[in-house]
Parts: structure tokens; C-alpha cells; sequence
């Protein structure tokens, strides 16, 4: 009993039993027959796909060239080149790190918008009280557009900055506003036909419907009865 390279243990002289390696020396066996002191067993007349050699002995390995009858294949192939998975795409944008810092949005209760809004409503319309608490949130913007309204998830809106409460402004829509960060690092404001509008520092005129609005460091996007949203930069990383 002949031994291969790999330690395996083979009745057959030229390649291994158990992991079809080559074991040297003349071959053992013609390649037009299989050997005369061989037991034919049932599939002793499948031929190898590899090399036409008859299988012999029911081995699991041809005797010629390796193939492996079970899991196809030859012994001394190389196996297939496995293919890298695809890189997810991000929506993010990357964290700037040089010129370009990214942003934030501060949230607040505004009382001195709350008054010039309250000015401005017709005679009839409710009134909407200054909420006696509300802590401050902010927002990170990671992102190139960022909606700003109030949770509905009956119609699938989850708003990046969600100004639901408690408390809540409810004269702020459900998809009030867009914020678009640009790719020089710029950043705008969209109104998107709000009940209410969207209004930019102390105007007292609402911004044009879906008319893209650049905003600076500082600049107050007011939305609803009493909420204030300050744009700041953030500091370079």
C-alpha cells in the first residue's frame, strides 16, 4: 500500500485514494482499461468527465488525472476564485475633515416667534399656547437631505428631524421641510408647501414653495407656532 505526500494511506500507487494527490512513479494502471486484478463494482462503467478513463474499483478518485467522481472536480485543481462582496453604499455623507466642517440644527421654543406669529393669525384662527417646557434637541446633519416635520407612521413619514414632541407644535406638517446639504458643504432649505410656511430668520414673509433657500452659520429656520431651528457648523475634525 503506497502512502501520498499528504500522509494518506491509497491502493493505488499513482494517485491518492483519499484526496487524489499524485504519488509518483509509473502508473499502475493503462488508461484504456482498468486494472485485470481489479473487483468491478457497479459503477465500474461511468467514465471520468476529465480524462475518459474508466472508473475502476468504485474508488472516489480517478486513478489518471484526480477527478473526484463525488464532488467533481480534480484533485490538483485549483479552487475557484471567491468573489468579493460588493462595498454597501452609504447615504450618509463622509464626516468632513479638512474645510468643509459639516452642521448641526439646534430646536427650540422660540416665545419671540410665537408672538410675531400669533400677530400674524387671522382673528378666527385657535390659538396655539407657548408650551411652558421644552428642552432643547439637536440634529446632526450626516446626510444629503434631512426632512423636518412630525411623525405619521400610518403614512410612512419619519421625519430626520422629528419635531413630534412632547411637547408638540401642531402647526407644524407632517412633511414641513427639506434641509440639502450640497456637495461644496453648502446648505439649503426647502419649504414643501407647508400649511403654515417656513420662514428664515425674522421675515415675517414665508419662503417660496419648494425654492431651494442657502442658509449661513446662525441662520433661524422657523417653522409651526413657536419652534426655531438654528443652523451651526461644526467645528473642523
Amino acid at each position: 500500500m503506497a502512502r501520498c505526500p499528504k500522509g494518506h494511506e491509497s491502493v493505488a500507487t499513482d494517485y491518492c485514494d483519499e484526496c487524489g494527490a499524485p504519488i509518483g512513479g509509473p502508473s499502475a494502471v493503462p488508461v484504456s482499461a482498468p486494472p485485470a486484478s481489479s473487483t468491478v463494482a457497479p459503477g465500474a462503467a461511468e467514465s471520468c468527465p476529465s480524462c475518459g478513463n474508466a472508473r475502476a474499483g468504485g474508488f472516489r478518485f480517478c486513478e489518471v488525472c484526480g477527478y473526484d467522481f463525488v464532488l467533481g472536480g480534480g484533485g490538483e485543481q485549483a479552487p475557484a476564485p471567491v468573489a468579493e462582496p460588493a462595498a454597501p453604499v452609504s447615504a450618509e455623507l463622509p464626516r468632513p475633515t479638512g474645510t468643509r466642517p459639516g452642521w448641526r440644527v439646534l430646536a427650540v421654543a422660540d416665545p419671540a416667534y410665537h408672538t410675531r406669529m400669533r400677530e400674524l393669525a387671522a382673528p378666527d384662527a385657535p390659538p396655539i399656547p407657548f408650551p411652558a417646557y421644552c428642552p432643547e434637541r439637536r440634529f446632526p446633519v450626516r446626510t444629503t437631505q434631512l426632512l423636518i416635520g412630525r411623525r405619521r407612521p400610518s403614512r410612512g413619514i419619519e421625519p430626520d428631524i422629528d419635531l413630534t414632541g412632547p411637547p408638540e407644535d401642531a402647526a407644524v406638517s407632517h412633511s414641513h421641510a427639506l434641509l440639502v446639504a450640497g456637495p461644496d458643504g453648502d446648505l439649503s432649505v426647502v419649504d414643501l408647501a407647508s400649511a403654515n410656511g417656513t420662514y428664515v430668520n425674522e421675515s415675517t414673509e414665508p419662503i417660496e414653495p419648494h425654492v431651494p433657500v442657502p442658509l449661513k452659520e446662525g441662520d433661524r429656520i422657523h417653522v409651526g407656532a413657536w419652534t426655531t431651528l438654528t443652523v451651526h457648523r461644526e467645528e473642523t475634525a
